[in-house]
């Protein structure tokens, strides 16, 4: 659930809680200006600027995507750059709350059927998987890489100061991946448990979606997840179904019989590909339904 520049960096197995020294500034990278810390008026223009070598990179690799092109491989010293980057930013908003701030702000009044997906890069590439999905005050909310935690940090920002009727939470496989270290299913059950009491507090009606199947992480194919997948998502039905949320389950069907991605469905075991996604918003869809007819306003 990350770039595919990062998850070349991270894949040499260094961690994200604990990362390797910092590399020698990249040559190419834009010097960095002093930290500025503490209470500032405005954080988000703070924050250090992606490298421009990493930014190009990213430019090549979208260009190549919306080519239908295999993406280009990052060099050594561009996924250095893009890792040390990464590692700060993440120091510096761990939640990503400056990620969506301008478009929150953008945003019109909400009607009284507003939704908002929040999750990590499966919901942040929805849009573009299945564009006619987010229409009609549907609002996307995803970001690449999240671990709940971070969806716990940014859960007012990013979804009650926009005043839907209805949230879909999808999260929770970047924390199996290991995305920002450590975890148990214990501290991902109590996260979802807080963005559901928070949104309930808030008279928001939850949708609840599994995990979808994974074998192997391509950035940490040390991990072995299905185990865990398959007890998080037993998890998830069970406390849905007992606090009367609406469960959806996206693994079924995009399962391959082994408990893996269906490759036909998915563009690298862990991403659906618009066929994949046109099989998610069929069940997304009937539950949105069913939660807007249900929510209380």
């Amino acid at each position: 659930m990350i770039s595919l520049v990062l998850a070349v960096a991270l894949a040499g197995g260094a961690s994200i809680a604990q990362p390797a020294a910092t590399p020698a500034p990249s040559p190419s990278a834009a010097p960095v200006a002093a930290a500025t810390i503490g209470v500032v008026p405005r954080p988000c223009d703070v924050l250090e600027p992606q490298p421009p070598a990493v930014k190009a990179f990213d430019a090549r690799v979208a260009a190549a995507k919306a080519n239908h092109l295999p993406p280009p491989e990052p060099s050594a010293e561009v996924a250095a750059a893009s890792k040390a980057w990464w590692v700060r930013r993440t120091l510096d908003d761990f939640g990503d709350l400056c990620r969506y701030r301008k478009a929150n702000a953008a945003l019109p009044p909400a009607t009284s059927h507003r939704v908002v997906f929040i999750g990590d890069s499966i919901t942040e590439s929805w849009g573009e998987g299945d564009p006619t999905l987010f229409t009609h005050d549907v609002i996307d909310r995803g970001i690449s890489g999240q671990t709940t935690p971070q969806m716990v940090l940014r859960f007012r920002a990013d979804v009650l100061d926009l005043k839907p009727a209805v949230v879909h939470i999808l999260a929770g496989t970047n924390d199996i991946a290991g995305n920002t270290g450590p975890t148990s299913l214990e501290a991902m059950e109590n996260n979802i448990k807080t963005m559901v009491e928070l949104a309930q507090a808030h008279h928001v009606r939850v949708i609840l979606g599994s995990l979808t199947p994974v074998a192997r992480y391509p950035w940490r194919p040390s991990i072995e997840p299905v185990q865990a997948i398959l007890a998080f998502n037993h998890w998830l039905k069970t406390y849905a179904h007992g606090q009367g949320l609406i469960y959806v389950d996206y693994f079924t069907p995009l399962d391959d019989g082994h408990h893996g991605f269906k490759a036909k469905l998915s563009v690298d075991g862990v991403h659906p590909d618009p066929a994949g996604f046109a099989v998610m918003s069929r069940l997304a869809r009937q539950a949105v339904i069913e939660a807007q007819s249900a929510a209380p306003r």
